[in-house]
């Protein structure tokens, strides 16, 4: 049989444990989400690690398709910040009532640029007097046309081009830019139709050609808050900071929103 001592000190280790258990429990609790487009994959590497370096707070990322992020969210994926490629899958978000007008806003732009492999001496001309058979004969590769930013993008400017019906029966359509850009390094597309962002950090790809701005809808990344607490919060104004806008104008974004200290 224990001793009344001996009970007291057990007592005393088990709620010593239980409270070693609780802080640490609460340590790891200080975390935010962001489901963030994947052209922005390595822009938010940087910040994520300046906030978390900052404020001590963990920060998860999720990039892909802003078309799978948003259908992620709307199934119940745990994001707090979503960073869309484009307005319309923010919009669609709203529409949904997981995003509210006053908890977006527009962060960024980019621009639309054609790059082929490193090696190719590639140069297009991108306007209507160009005939895209005559240009180049292999295969096309950019996002899903139907529901991937960049694909969309590329076929808003193919169609204002008069290229659409010559370019369509060579695409490859991917689930997101990243992957677009991989084959085209990869040399498995003649040319890609990805962000001046992605072709900047890919020393295996050259741009030839930057679509006219007149010939697709701008380039605009929302930014809205999903889940509205005080970690969302401060992220979400981390994004607007002086310090995040020299991140972004490092990878080549243009910034949208208004600067806070």
């Amino acid at each position: 049989m224990l001793s009344a001592p001996q009970i007291e000190k057990m007592m005393l280790l088990s709620t010593m444990l239980s409270l070693g258990l609780l802080f640490n429990n609460s340590a790891h609790a200080e975390s935010v989400t962001i489901y963030a487009a994947a052209s922005l994959t390595n822009a938010m590497g940087d910040l994520e690690k300046i906030y978390e370096k900052q404020n001590n707070i963990e920060v998860k990322t999720s990039y892909a398709g802003s078309s799978t992020l948003a259908k992620q969210i709307e199934a119940g994926a745990p994001a707090d910040i979503f960073i869309s490629a484009d307005t319309q899958w923010m919009d669609y978000l709203q529409n949904k009532k997981l995003v509210t007008a006053n908890d977006r806003l527009n962060l960024l732009g980019n621009r639309l640029v054609l790059i082929t492999p490193k090696g190719q001496s590639l140069k297009v001309k991108l306007d209507k007097t160009t005939d895209p058979n005559k240009a180049f004969t292999g295969k096309i590769c950019t996002g899903d046309t139907k529901s991937v930013p960049v694909g969309k993008y590329a076929k808003q400017a193919f169609t204002n081009l008069g290229w659409w019906s010559r370019v369509e029966p060579k695409l490859v359509e991917t689930e997101d830019v990243r992957a677009a850009l991989n084959f085209v390094a990869r040399g498995e597309c003649q040319v890609g139709i990805v962000y001046a962002t992605d072709a900047a950090i890919s020393k295996d790809v050259r741009v030839a050609g930057v679509f006219p701005e007149n010939t697709h809808s701008p380039i605009i990344y929302p930014v809205g808050m999903i889940k509205k607490n005080p970690n969302s919060t401060k992220f979400y104004q981390f994004l607007q900071s002086n310090q995040a806008k020299v991140v972004f104008k490092k990878y080549g974004f243009s910034v949208l929103a208004p600067a806070k200290p």
